[in-house]
């Protein structure tokens, strides 16, 4: 429930604060008549993100056993890879998010509404589906209802965010907030990607499911409470693999140490306006 609230807030924020952006600005610039293109480029890309989950349980619910692991094994990756490059992307543009897409709005007025739908549908739809897939591969190790319900409250929870943040009622450093839940999703990850190479070892696609380094099933065994919450915040496995153990702990060192790596990149972008206007 943890793991799965933490995704739901990160990944939902993000998709509210492209809403309240883009109704924002057409209010400020007097264009409310263009809000229902909005809503229905929003309400669109929300079908499709919940379209894209019930396939991918669907698809999975109606396969053998190895091929079910197999298709849970390479989605957990695919998940990890894309939430990973959702991380660093959004640390790279948070400071100039609002900026970049208020002037893909302002362009896009000038086209229609076609293009304010697809704007609003392009903005949303990829953060549904990355959530989607995210949450989908995380809640394949545990079972109940548990991961849905803490899904629903990030979601909900970044939804009551976005319109205070529309409202002006709250005031949050957005930078600091992503650096955060950031780092909190890059723990998250790597228990999903270690979680998704134990599926294709027991799908028989990668040798070592019996080769395990330790088990502490008798010290802490998973029917606990703190079983429970090591397994579903973390992916944790009491009796890992070889190859579960280096691909988590080779994920959350590199990702986690570039991730955490002040970025050089930001004064060059800073001094760029000073150095074009003295030329």
């Amino acid at each position: 429930m943890l793991a799965n609230f933490l995704i739901g807030l990160r990944e939902g924020l993000e998709a509210a604060l492209v809403v309240s952006i883009l109704v924002a600005y057409l209010v400020k610039t007097r264009h409310r008549e263009r809000l229902p293109a909005i809503w229905l480029g929003v309400g669109t890309a929300v079908a499709l993100s919940l379209a894209f989950g019930a396939v991918l349980s669907f698809t999975s619910q109606s396969m053998s056993f190895e091929a079910q692991e197999a298709f849970g094994g390479i989605m957990s990756i695919l998940a990890v890879a894309l939430v990973t490059w959702m991380i660093f992307w959004m640390k790279r543009t948070a400071r100039f998010f609002k900026s970049e897409l208020e002037g893909k709005l302002a362009e896009a007025l000038t086209v229609g509404k076609a293009a304010l739908v697809t704007i609003a549908f392009v903005s949303v739809a990829r953060e549904g589906i990355e959530t989607s897939l995210f949450i989908w591969s995380a809640t394949q190790s545990t079972s109940g209802t548990s991961p849905l319900v803490g899904a629903t409250l990030g979601l909900g929870a970044a939804t009551a965010l976005g319109y205070l943040l529309y409202k002006s009622a709250v005031h949050i450093n957005l930078a600091t907030f992503f650096r955060y839940t950031g780092a909190g999703l890059v723990v998250v990850a790597a228990g999903v990607l270690a979680y998704g190479f134990h599926d294709l070892q027991e799908a028989g696609w990668i040798p070592g499911l019996t080769n395990t380094v330790f088990d502490i099933s008798a010290q802490v065994p998973l029917s606990s409470w703190y079983g429970t919450l090591l397994k579903g915040a973390f992916n944790f496995n009491p009796a890992p693999t070889y190859v579960e153990l280096t691909v988590w702990i080779g994920y959350l060192v590199t990702v986690m140490t570039l991730f955490l790596w002040p970025s050089t990149k930001t004064p060059t972008a800073q001094r760029a306006p000073s150095e074009t206007a003295r030329a």
